[in-house]
């Protein structure tokens, strides 16, 4: 069994005395034990897992979410009567107190989905569901948790939270076929087709963490901070009917008893920022970065194999964790797999193509031969676009949450993370193994001992891409290799294109959410 503190944030160094979540756990330690795990990989597994557990509840029980992008017609199953406006207000019908935190979002024409959560909040309400619409933020952030909650009123041991990637909306509910979701969203870059094939993590956590998954819920709910900034809003929101002052939650119950057997330990990882002017959460005075904080203790940990899963492989300053690891260990392997291209087009593609150059030049400098960086595409040739924020490091330590490995994201929007360290060792390689399986297609029950050594792993996804890139450059000649992985480089920008794009990307695409004293030392 690791050493936990080794590997986790005590609550000192989580660095936020402001907040409550920490007061359950006994002197610095700053996590819960006795929980169970489970990685749900992929929209339609946890949607349809989802669907019954908010279908199971009953009068007494409570449910808590939070969403960045909500969709009310989504269905959470494919099948009429399971979309999430539906699912929601019917549970609340049956008397379960229901309560939803959807961010307000920024308008629609800078490629937002205000109408979109707007339309969410307002059908939910009129179902009798207190779901507000939180703008609480930093200029140009964002409330990016995923989060849901529900506790039973008679029956705390069958309590779940789910915590990750996957919001409430379209394009969500894909499989491991990658075919995409039914109902897509609008907007993604061209190369993803009209239904853009996704991969997403999301983590069921049983246990007493889900009292600190509730708890992350609470603070944000009753803070007392006014919903939005702009009195326009206000005023205009009123005027349609919307609810914009939370009223007050029950008392919070005990956490839920440990899950017999169960031997995962929690640890959740948040970012808030520096909202600056007084506006500051009352739970997290000058913000909290512990996402930043944990990510870099784990990894300056790492020996053998950082394995990442992320929409957004951004900058130098948080590439810059990964290549120092490099550096300092001759035998750490790092392996990426993120979107195939930018969701984006034009000038803000160019941007997040400058992000990722920056975060991919330097480590591919320190150990060109240990670091390799994939897309993924499925059996028609169609790119999947990577949503997934999951990591791995030495088979020990394992994130799934909101948060990708970005400036922003470490400091700058709301983020949630469940850390997860495995008593027994399994959690961490299991997971690892289950996404190796599905990108190199391997057979049911054929044997993964190749992979176990993280030198294997990374020798298996470079013949795997290389295979497949070849056929690709061959003119898809002959039968289609087995394997999804394609292999990227860094970004080749002209000196103009990444002058012109840098602005853009240092300022709306990943900025810097940190007071200004951590800026000037680049701490987090």
């Amino acid at each position: 069994m690791p050493d936990l503190t080794d590997w986790l944030l005590s609550v000192s160094e989580r660095g936020n005395p402001a907040t409550r979540l920490d007061d359950a756990h006994p002197g610095e330690q700053a996590w819960s034990e006795g929980n169970e795990v489970r990685a749900l990989v992929h929209g339609s597994t946890y949607y349809a897992e989802l669907f019954e557990r908010l279908e199971a509840t009953r009068a007494g029980d409570l449910v808590h979410f939070t969403d960045w992008q909500g969709d009310a017609d989504e269905r959470l199953t494919g099948e009429p009567g399971s979309e999430v406006a539906e699912v929601l207000g019917r549970a609340d019908e049956r008397g379960v107190d229901v309560r939803g935190l959807v961010w307000r979002s920024h308008v629609q024409a800078a490629g937002f989905t205000a109408d979109e959560n707007l339309h969410l909040g307002r059908v939910l309400q009129r179902r009798g569901v207190e779901a507000i619409l939180d703008m609480r933020v930093r200029t140009g952030g964002s409330h990016h948790q995923k989060m849901v909650v529900i506790r039973h009123g008679d029956d705390p041991s069958r309590d779940i939270a789910y915590v990750g990637g996957i919001d409430l909306c379209h394009s969500r509910r894909d499989d491991a076929d990658h075919g995409g979701d039914p109902q897509p969203q609008e907007n993604l870059a061209r190369e993803y087709g009209d239904t853009p094939p996704w991969h997403d993590i999301q983590a069921a956590i049983r246990g007493p963490a889900v009292h600190d998954v509730e708890t992350v819920f609470r603070e944000r709910w009753e803070d007392p901070t006014t919903l939005r900034r702009s009195p326009v809003l206000l005023v205009r929101d009123r005027l349609r009917g919307l609810d914009t002052r939370p009223d007050p939650l029950p008392d919070q119950a005990p956490p839920p008893p440990r899950v017999p057997g169960g031997h995962h330990v929690v640890q959740l990882l948040r970012t808030y920022p520096n909202l600056r002017r007084g506006r500051d959460y009352d739970f997290a005075r000058g913000g909290e970065r512990s996402v930043a904080r944990g990510y870099t203790k784990a990894v300056q940990r790492a020996r053998r194999l950082v394995y990442v899963e992320d929409q957004y492989l951004w900058g130098d300053h948080v590439g810059g964790v990964l290549t120092e690891a490099l550096r300092a260990n001759p035998e750490l392997h790092v392996i990426a797999v993120v979107p195939m291209h930018p969701d984006v087009e034009g000038l803000n593609r160019t941007a997040q193509l400058v992000g990722r150059s920056r975060a991919m030049a330097g480590m591919a400098e320190a150990a060109p031969d240990r670091v390799a960086v994939y897309g993924i595409e499925n059996h028609v040739g169609t790119p999947v676009y990577v949503h997934a924020k999951a990591c791995v490091v030495d088979d020990t330590w394992t994130t799934i949450g909101s948060d990708n490995f970005n400036r922003r994201s470490w400091t700058h929007d709301s983020e949630l993370s469940a850390v997860v360290i495995d008593t027994e060792g399994e959690f961490a390689r299991s997971l690892r193994l289950t996404l190796a399986v599905e990108h190199l297609d391997r057979e049911p029950g054929r044997s993964t001992d190749d992979l176990l050594d993280p030198a294997g792993m990374f020798r298996a996804y470079a013949e795997c891409a290389a295979a497949l890139d070849a056929w690709h450059a061959s003119g898809r000649v002959g039968p289609r290799p087995p394997g999804r992985l394609r292999r990227l480089d860094p970004p080749r920008l002209g000196r103009l294109a990444r002058t012109l794009a840098l602005p853009a990307y240092l300022w709306l695409h990943d900025p810097d959410g940190r007071p200004k004293p951590l800026r000037r030392a680049d701490a987090f």
